[in-house]
C-alpha cells in the first residue's frame, strides 16, 4: 500500500512540475494556429475550430526572419566560442595558479553574478558609445568610435571576460578543474610538456564535458538575451530584439502602415496572436538544438562542476 501511495503521489509531482513548465509553450502553440475568428469566438479556448498556418507565414515575412535568424546564430556563435576561450583559460588559473590576491579576485568574479546589470548600463553604454582603448583612438583618430548598433560590444565584452553570465562560466571552469588530479600534471611536466603543452594536450582533453556546458550556456543566454542586446542594437538585428517590435512590424505589414497600424496594435487579442507566434518562431532553432545536443548535454552537466 505504501509502495502505491509513494507511486501516485510521485506521479502527481512529476505531472504538476511539468505542466507547469509546459503550460506556456501549449497555450503558444493553442494560439499561433488560431485565426482571428477563433480568437473573438469565447467559447473557443484551447483547440482552434480551423487550423491554420497564416499566422507562421506572416510573421516570417514581417519579421525577414531568414536575416534576423543568420544575424542571430553569427552573434550567438561568435560569442559562445569567445566566452569558452576566456572563461576556459580564467577558470584554469584560479584553480591552479596561487598568488597573493587569487581569492579576492576570484570573490570578484563571484561578485559579477550577484551584480544586476542594471547598475552598470550607463557606463558600458558610454563606454562603447565614446570607445577609446586608453587615448590611443583618439590619438590617431581624432576622436572616439562609436560602437553602438554594431556587435563589437558584445565581441569585445566576451574576450576581456563581461559578457553575458561570464561569471558562472568561470565558476564552471574552476569548480571543474580543482577536480582533476595534480597527479596527470606533473607527469606531463616529467615527460618534458611545458605549462602551455599540458594545458593543451593533457587539461583541455578531459574538460570537454564542462566545455559542453558552457559553450550550450553561453549560446542560449546570448540567443535570448533582450537588455544588452536593446542597450547595443538601435535597430533590431537580431531574435531578442526583434521582438519588442515584432506587433507593430507585423501591423504595418498588413495595414501598410499610418492609422491602421496603429489600431491593430491597439487591439489586445491580435498583438497577443503575433507575439505568441513570433515567440514560437523565436525558440523553434532553440528547441531543434536541444534535441540534437540533449545526450551530450545532459552527460556534461553531470561531469562538469554544476555537480558537488
Amino acid at each position: 500500500m505504501k509502495k502505491w501511495l509513494w507511486i501516485i503521489v510521485r506521479f502527481v509531482l512529476i505531472f504538476g512540475i511539468s505542466f507547469v513548465i509546459l503550460y506556456p509553450i501549449l497555450l503558444k502553440l493553442s494560439i499561433s494556429f488560431k485565426n482571428m475568428n477563433d480568437l473573438y469566438d469565447p467559447t473557443v479556448i484551447w483547440v482552434p475550430r480551423t487550423l491554420t498556418l497564416e499566422n507562421f507565414k506572416l510573421v516570417f515575412t514581417a519579421m525577414n526572419y531568414p536575416s534576423i535568424l543568420m544575424n542571430t546564430m553569427f552573434l550567438s556563435s561568435v560569442v559562445m566560442i569567445l566566452q569558452t576561450i576566456t572563461c576556459v583559460l580564467a577558470g584554469y588559473g584560479f584553480a591552479r595558479i596561487k598568488f597573493r590576491g587569487s581569492n579576492l579576485l576570484f570573490a570578484g568574479v563571484v561578485f559579477t553574478i550577484l551584480v544586476p546589470s542594471q547598475t552598470i548600463m550607463i557606463p558600458l553604454y558610454l563606454n562603447f558609445k565614446n570607445f577609446d582603448l586608453f587615448g590611443i583612438i583618439e590619438l590617431f583618430r581624432g576622436s572616439p568610435i562609436n560602437l553602438i548598433n554594431t556587435y563589437w560590444p558584445f565581441i569585445i565584452s566576451s574576450m576581456l571576460g563581461m559578457g553575458v553570465k561570464t561569471g558562472l562560466y568561470v565558476y564552471i571552469f574552476r569548480q571543474f578543474f580543482r577536480g582533476i588530479p595534480r597527479e596527470i600534471e606533473e607527469a606531463a611536466y616529467v615527460d618534458g610538456a611545458g605549462y602551455f603543452t599540458t594545458f593543451r594536450k593533457v587539461i583541455l582533453p578531459n574538460a570537454i564535458p564542462s566545455m559542453v556546458t558552457v559553450m550550450l550556456f553561453s549560446f542560449v543566454w546570448q540567443w535570448n538575451d533582450s537588455f544588452f542586446t536593446n542597450m547595443y542594437l538601435n535597430e533590431p538585428k537580431v531574435m531578442s530584439s526583434m521582438m519588442s517590435s515584432s506587433g507593430y512590424a507585423i501591423a504595418t505589414h498588413l495595414s501598410g502602415g499610418g492609422a491602421a497600424a496603429l489600431s491593430l496594435t491597439q487591439d489586445p487579442f491580435f498583438m497577443s496572436m503575433m507575439m505568441n507566434t513570433s515567440v514560437l518562431m523565436a525558440i523553434l532553432p532553440l528547441i531543434i538544438l536541444y534535441l540534437f545536443v540533449q545526450r551530450h548535454f545532459v552527460e556534461s552537466v553531470e561531469r562538469s562542476g554544476l555537480v558537488g
